[in-house]
């Protein structure tokens, strides 16, 4: 199985000129634990709590960004092609609850751990529905 047939293609996210305010709200969700930023089909990348936090402690002008401008552009990412095990060797590797599956710098979708896990599961015991 690969990536392509395991991902979440519309996960929430916010376009680039999205406000510091709007990251904040989607920041405040359970289990978001980062926002990511997308112009169009491009992933711009992602926005944490503590990103908010440095820029106050910066001084910046929270009032005059956007979210792109707020985006850190190094964000971990996976081909569609790759295998669902690979998707998870770097997920371990790297501590990620989900992975940003882009290709040929077009964003795609997100690839969650824990749904992936469960239905890597099923599919190894044969199961044709995991929930």
């Amino acid at each position: 199985m690969i990536v392509r047939e395991a991902l979440v293609s519309d996960p929430r996210v916010l376009p680039g000129d999205a406000t510091p305010q709007q990251v904040a709200e989607l920041l405040t969700h359970p289990h978001v634990e980062s926002a990511l930023v997308v112009d169009g089909e491009r992933l711009v990348g992602s926005i944490t709590a503590e990103t908010l936090v440095s820029a106050i402690a910066e001084g910046r002008d929270l009032g005059s960004l956007t979210a792109a401008d707020l985006a850190d552009g190094e964000v971990l990412t996976i081909g569609p092609e790759e295998s669902l095990e690979e998707a998870l060797r770097v997920m371990a590797e790297h501590d990620l609850e989900r992975l940003a599956v882009v290709d040929g710098g077009r964003f795609l979708g997100i690839l969650p751990r824990e749904p992936l896990i469960r239905r890597m599961a099923a599919d190894e015991l044969g199961e044709t529905d995991p929930d």
